[in-house]
């Protein structure tokens, strides 16, 4: 791993550039995936996340020798559609993992969980995230992810963090109240839109109010030392970088705590905020 990028970041955002609001065109966003995998900062950079529909057209798109790794977003239903990945991959093509929504919000998310709890066992050593809305059945949803994953199924929790409606922001209670959920069933999770910014802030255009990434990091890293929900929500809540930056130093030698990381369709925005606040690119004396 290259000393530029701290441990803590290490695949902390995954290449989302092909999904809103960037939604660059699948050669687009291949020809800046290869870019950030030469990178100095390829580390901080996990997976390129595609649509299971658009498999077809980046096989087309890879040079001969090229080997990629891709996360598969699950646009197909019903969700057993996905069980032709494994056997129609391209072998330059490895899966690192397939997420699904399991439900629309205020719906009961348990019979499309059923439906994804059947897939890591026949797609292999991948990873499933099954993304439950924060809403009514959540708790119970988490239960059965926790409960399939203490098994040893490869199945984890996915949350959104924002979209194109205010009610797609979970307040900071809400965020910390579901991290801390997590963090009492030894689950880890991942999240999903909304975190375009190291630090929490106001979209100038929009009006709302986006988490920040690094926000959300040490406030997992403190829920998972067993923090009570109102600290965790006093993390996420604050806007001050001095509140951040310090404790994410201290622990830039370990792993992440609880959080495997988040999609975005800018890998440029969340590096530059952390060049900004000197936590890569030479910002820790390693």
């Amino acid at each position: 791993m290259s000393t530029q990028v701290p441990r803590l970041f290490a695949g902390l955002v995954d290449d989302a550039a092909v999904f809103p609001p960037g939604s660059a065109t699948l050669p687009d966003a291949l020809a800046a995936h290869r870019r950030h995998r030469a990178a100095w900062y390829a580390d901080l950079v996990g997976p390129l996340l595609v649509p299971a529909t658009a498999l077809p057209a980046l096989t087309d798109l890879l040079e001969p020798d090229e080997r990629i790794e891709v996360g598969v977003i699950g646009d197909v239903s019903p969700l057993t559609r996905l069980y032709d990945l494994r056997d129609g991959l391209d072998p330059r093509i490895t899966l690192r993992q397939v997420e699904a929504a399991v439900a629309k919000r205020g719906e009961d998310p348990q019979p499309g969980l059923a439906e994804l709890t059947k897939l890591p066992g026949q797609l292999g050593e991948v990873d499933v995230y099954a993304e439950i809305p924060l809403a009514w059945g959540l708790l119970r949803a988490l239960d059965v992810v926790a409960q399939e994953r203490a098994t040893g199924t490869r199945i984890a929790a996915k949350f959104r963090t924002g979209g194109l409606a205010a009610e797609l922001f979970p307040t900071p209670v809400e965020l910390a109240a579901v991290i801390c959920a997590c963090r009492d069933r030894d689950l880890p999770f991942k999240l999903t839109a909304g975190l375009h910014h190291a630090i929490r802030n106001t979209d100038p255009e929009t009006g709302f109010i986006h988490h920040g990434f690094v926000n959300v990091l040490v406030a997992s890293a403190v829920a998972a030392d067993g923090a009570e929900v109102a600290e965790v929500a006093d993390l996420l809540a604050t806007t001050d970088p001095l509140r951040l930056v310090e404790p994410a130093r201290v622990r830039r030698d370990r792993s992440r705590p609880l959080w495997i990381g988040f999609g975005s369709c800018s890998i440029v925005e969340p590096l530059t905020d952390l060049i900004r606040l000197n936590m890569v690119n030479g910002g820790f004396e390693l």
